[in-house]
């Protein structure tokens, strides 16, 4: 069985691609042998947004991750139970990475995105091994 070290650099270095199905949902596929898949992504959660491009827009996403067959695709283990979540956020052009308050002066506290503890797979990469490796020793 993999040990918890290895799973956690899988987690984090295998890279994330775009789910087939165009959303703004990302996954990265790792093999924990022949027959057994780890799936860890995010999905787009909430969108908030006014219509006017001046006023921030405020996207929440949410982490999930899951052990699949590989060969029949049969769901053996999830969680997507939403208790790990980011969100970004956009004012006109500009993004949370430009610093939006630089640009357009200072926005109300309530307005700012304010990013959780789990916007980076390095944050929560433990805790996801963790449960795998206990849903791994059910096998």
């Amino acid at each position: 069985m993999i040990g918890k070290d290895e799973l956690v650099d899988k987690i984090e270095t295998t890279k994330l691609e775009r789910k087939q199905d165009l959303s703004d949902s990302y996954e990265k596929k790792i093999y924990l042998d022949r027959d057994l898949l780890l799936i860890v992504g995010y999905d787009l959660e909430e969108n908030f947004e006014n219509g006017d491009r001046d006023e921030e827009t405020v996207r929440n996403f949410y982490w999930y991750w899951e052990i699949r067959n590989s060969k029949t695709w049969e769901v053996k283990f999830d969680n997507h139970d939403k208790d790990y979540s980011f969100c970004e956020s956009t004012v006109g052009e500009w993004t949370d990475n430009d610093r939006v308050e630089d640009f357009v002066g200072d926005v109300a506290e309530e307005d700012v995105c304010k990013w959780s503890e789990q916007d980076w797979i390095e944050d929560i990469s433990e805790d996801i091994a963790d449960e795998v490796l206990g849903w791994l020793k059910e096998l």
